[in-house]
C-alpha cells in the first residue's frame, strides 16, 4: 500500500514539474561545438522548464548524416556543409538554415615533456600529415635534423570530424586528405588523454579543449611563413583568431536547423536565445565570440527563414569573414 502511495506521489511531482510534458529538441554533431551548445542549452532550460534539449556527439559528419535523414532538429558543425551532405538533405527533403555561432582556432599541441618543439611551420605540418607521409615520416628528426631520433605519435579527430576536414583543407590543401596511421577519435577528451601521457605525441583539436587542459598540454605556435600581419608564429589566442592573425587554422563554427523544426515555437525560442547569448557563453567555454554585428545578421537570416549555405565547394573555405558572407 505504501509503495502505491509513493508511486502516485512521484507521478504527481513528475507531471507537475513539466518534464513529462516537455517538448524535446534533438541536437547532434560536432564535439568542438558541443561545449557552446551545451552551455546555451543549460541556460535556456533553466528558464524554460517545459523544453528538454538532448545533445549527442557524432562528429560533424555523423551529425549531418542524422540531420539530413530527419533524425535530429539541429546539428552542430565545425565546418560548413559539404556538397555530398547537401545532396543527402535534398534526397530526404530536408531544408536547413545555416547560422555561424562562434570562432575557433585549431590548437596544435604536444606533451609537456616535449622540450624540442617550439614552433611548427605550415610546410612542416603538411610534411607530417599529408597522405604521402604514411609509413614514411615517422620520426621527429625527419622534420628537423636537430630534433631527436624518436618515433612520433600522432593524434587527431576522426574522419567524421569537421575539425579533421578543416585542418586537412588548411594544411594539406584538400579536405579529408591525410595519412591514416594516427590515433583518431571523435571525442576530443580521448585525444587530450593520449597526448598528455605520451612524450612523443603531437595532435590537434579545438582550442577550448586546450584551454580546459592547459596544465596537461604544451601549445605549439604555428608559422604560416607569409607573415602578412608581421606577427610571425602565432597561437590561437582570442585576439589572434578574432582579427584573423592566427592563420590558416582559424575558422567559424556553426549550427544548422531543419526548416521544419525552426517553425516550432520551442525551437524558434531556443535559436533566438542562442544568438542573443551564444557570444558570451562561447567566451565562457573557451571559444571566440563573433562580432555583435554578425549575431545580428545571423538573427535576421533566421527570422527570415533563409535556407541553404553561404559556402560553396568541398569542405571549408579558409580565411573567410563571416560578416561579409552574412551581408
Amino acid at each position: 500500500m505504501k509503495k502505491s502511495v509513493f508511486l502516485v506521489l512521484f507521478m504527481l511531482v513528475f507531471f507537475e514539474s513539466g518534464w513529462a510534458k516537455a517538448a524535446v529538441i534533438k541536437v547532434d554533431g560536432s564535439s568542438t561545438v558541443f561545449p557552446i551548445t551545451e552551455a546555451v542549452a543549460e541556460e535556456f532550460q533553466a528558464k524554460n522548464r517545459k523544453v528538454r534539449i538532448t545533445i549527442g556527439v557524432s562528429g560533424t559528419g555523423g551529425g549531418f548524416k542524422k540531420f539530413c535523414s530527419d533524425e535530429v532538429d539541429i546539428t552542430n558543425a565545425s565546418r560548413p556543409i559539404k556538397p555530398s551532405e547537401v545532396e543527402l538533405c535534398a534526397k530526404h527533403g530536408v531544408a536547413y538554415i545555416e547560422l555561424p555561432v562562434a570562432y575557433d582556432g585549431i590548437a596544435l599541441v604536444t606533451n609537456l615533456k616535449n622540450t624540442w618543439v617550439d614552433i611548427l611551420t605550415v610546410k612542416e605540418l603538411k610534411k607530417i600529415w599529408e597522405p604521402a607521409a604514411q609509413g614514411k615520416v615517422m620520426r621527429w628528426n625527419q622534420i628537423r635534423p636537430e630534433w631527436p631520433d624518436k618515433e612520433m605519435h600522432l593524434f587527431g579527430p576522426g574522419i567524421d570530424s569537421g575539425t579533421f576536414d578543416y585542418f586537412t583543407e588548411a594544411i594539406v590543401g584538400k579536405g579529408g586528405a591525410s595519412r591514416g596511421d594516427f590515433t583518431a577519435s571523435e571525442n576530443d577528451n580521448v585525444l587530450v588523454q593520449g597526448i598528455s601521457t605520451d612524450q612523443n605525441a603531437l595532435g590537434f583539436f579545438g582550442v577550448a579543449y586546450y584551454q580546459y587542459n592547459k596544465d596537461r598540454l604544451k601549445l605549439i605556435p604555428v608559422d604560416d611563413e607569409n607573415d602578412v600581419n608581421g606577427k610571425g608564429p602565432t597561437t590561437p589566442d582570442y585576439d589572434n583568431v578574432l582579427k584573423g592573425i592566427y592563420q590558416p587554422l582559424s575558422r567559424p563554427l556553426f549550427i544548422y536547423i531543419r526548416k521544419a523544426a525552426a517553425d516550432r515555437p520551442e525551437v524558434k525560442k531556443f535559436i533566438q536565445f542562442y544568438l542573443e547569448n551564444g557570444g558570451a557563453l562561447s567566451k565562457e567555454v573557451g571559444y571566440i565570440a563573433l562580432p555583435v554585428k554578425a549575431y545580428q545578421l545571423a538573427k535576421n537570416r533566421f527570422d527570415q527563414g533563409k535556407t541553404g549555405s553561404l559556402f560553396l565547394g568541398e569542405g571549408a573555405q579558409v580565411g573567410v569573414k563571416i560578416e561579409d558572407l552574412l551581408k
